[in-house]
């Protein structure tokens, strides 16, 4: 029988405020058993590239990531971010290491091909080495990830932090029982996007069907939806969307 882990995504501004980060910090803690975090951190880059005169450029909520910026989140996620988190768990006997993709050759990624827009240097995720990520949590260690992958060719590349916590899950998948937890700023799917407390406790693929259809979840929940339900054609056995203060997943929305 495989040992349930838990993959937790939790945006850039939960982990950039100092209230937050600090409640995040205790309640991954808390969490029984192997476990791995993977992190944003976008504010804290587009405030570093202003301090250092650099342009931040978006498409569609999506960072155009030239050579310039990607020297700033390399900076920010990579480091600044990325330690900060992992000193907070030292602190509380969280055994923890800062990972890029890079690091351990652990995600390799291609270059997003231009199509209508160039984003510079963005990976789109190629490889998880699942086995491993599997070795280093088996003996003990809690891997904090940040969204930064690499080419296998020398080069650091940005790369979605939902697409790193969906693919680190599958890659996890034949090892461990997999519980990917995505967090934002609601409570969950919602029945009604003006009422907060209209969460749709369960989802299954006929049903994401139909509420797409009827307009009742629509634009960005979408495509979360969409890797949700790979991620559970992948093996991996449960996702959750849930807010930032309810990572133990005994709330949100669950798809099985």
């Amino acid at each position: 029988m495989k040992a349930k882990l838990t993959v937790i995504k939790v945006g850039g501004k939960i982990v950039e405020e100092e209230t937050s980060l600090q409640k995040l910090l205790n309640d991954f803690a808390a969490i029984d058993g192997p476990k791995v975090l993977v992190h944003g951190g976008g504010r804290s880059a587009t405030k570093m590239a202003s301090q250092l005169g650099i342009e931040s450029k978006m498409v569609n909520g999506r960072r155009i990531t030239d050579a310039d910026m990607l020297r700033v989140v390399t900076m920010v996620y990579g480091g600044l971010v990325n330690k900060n988190i992992v000193a907070g768990l030292q602190a509380r006997g969280i055994n923890a290491v800062g990972l890029t993709g890079a690091d351990m050759n652990v995600i390799l990624s291609d270059i997003r091909p231009v199509k209508d827009i160039d984003y510079g240097f963005v990976g789109d995720v190629k490889q998880v080495d699942g086995e491993r990520l599997a070795t280093l949590i088996q003996s003990g260690i809690i891997p904090v990830m940040a969204p930064l992958t690499h080419d296998g060719k020398g080069n650091i590349l940005n790369t979605n932090a939902d697409t790193i916590a969906g693919e680190t899950a599958k890659g996890l998948a034949p090892y461990f029982d997999v519980t990917l937890i995505y967090c934002f700023e609601k409570k969950g799917v919602l029945s009604d996007e003006a009422d907060d407390n209209s969460v749709i406790a369960n989802i299954n693929r006929q049903q994401f069907t139909e509420l797409v259809e009827q307009g009742v979840i629509q634009g960005g929940m979408i495509p979360k939806l969409e890797n949700a339900f790979q991620a559970i054609d992948a093996g991996v056995k449960e996702v959750i969307i849930t807010a930032a203060n309810a990572i133990d997943g005994r709330q949100g929305t669950k798809i099985r």
